[in-house]
């Protein structure tokens, strides 16, 4: 069978062809589009699983790898856990509540921020239930005499106690630590911002932290957050 070709069978493939150039042509510009956009999403976060082992572990590690004012402090410990027995593990504990985590897209955690509401609570907390667990465990000469790990022996054995005048106008207290994988782009405020939000829900009218003073990028980070210098290390925010 023959089949003849009519002006208007030229007609329709001619639109068609140029319907079909058309389509490829947005499809191209969306996928050129697509591909020079920046696509990336800030960071998640969300409540720590504290009763996660896997996940506990690896705040741990996070503690210990942002250990050294923000550096790692892998060389300088011995025993990798004790650094998060001391700054990290009541708080996980007795606090779970204000324990948020800043999460990748995969939901890996990259950083933390830990608070206490009432300090002088939390402290008591400490000396009745947390210390005498870690004394047992570390004894006073378990590490060399002036080694990192000894020092965190000896402040487990005799810790020191906040000043009532500081936890008179900034009752709670926090720790925040974000591998540099994690920090940027405003994680660090916001991460902050989730635990103040937390700690006002709870009435709780201000909060202090200690910053060594060698870190001035910690130092200056919080000061444009509108935290002020108390005395020593000690920073504190009112709400």
């Amino acid at each position: 069978m023959k089949f003849e070709t009519t002006p208007a069978f030229y007609s329709d493939y001619r639109r068609l062809k140029r319907e079909r150039d058309v389509s490829r042509s947005v499809r191209e510009t969306t996928k050129d589009e697509s591909m020079t956009k920046d696509t990336t999403a800030p960071l998640g976060i969300r409540l720590a699983r504290t009763d996660d082992p896997a996940e506990v572990d690896r705040l741990y590690d996070i503690c210990l790898r942002t250990g050294a004012g923000g550096a790692g402090a892998e060389d300088l410990h011995d025993d990798p856990r004790l650094l998060g027995e001391v700054y990290l593990g009541a708080y996980l504990e007795y606090e779970p509540e204000l324990a948020f985590v800043l999460t990748s897209n995969d939901d890996t955690a990259l950083g933390y921020v830990l608070g206490a509401r009432d300090t002088v609570a939390f402290e008591k907390l400490l000396e009745s239930d947390w210390w005498p667990r870690l004394r047992k465990q570390y004894p006073l000469g378990s590490f060399p005499e002036g080694s990192h790990d000894e020092r965190l022996v000896e402040m487990i054995h005799h810790p020191k106690h906040t000043d009532p005048d500081v936890i008179d106008g900034f009752p709670a207290h926090l720790h925040i630590n974000i591998l540099a994988e994690g920090r940027g782009g405003g994680s660090g405020r916001r991460l902050l911002e989730t635990l103040f939000a937390a700690l006002r829900d709870r009435g709780v009218a201000g909060v202090h932290l200690g910053v060594a003073p060698q870190n001035t990028n910690a130092i200056g980070f919080y000061r444009h957050l509108g935290f002020q210098h108390l005395d020593g290390n000690l920073y504190a925010l009112t709400f």
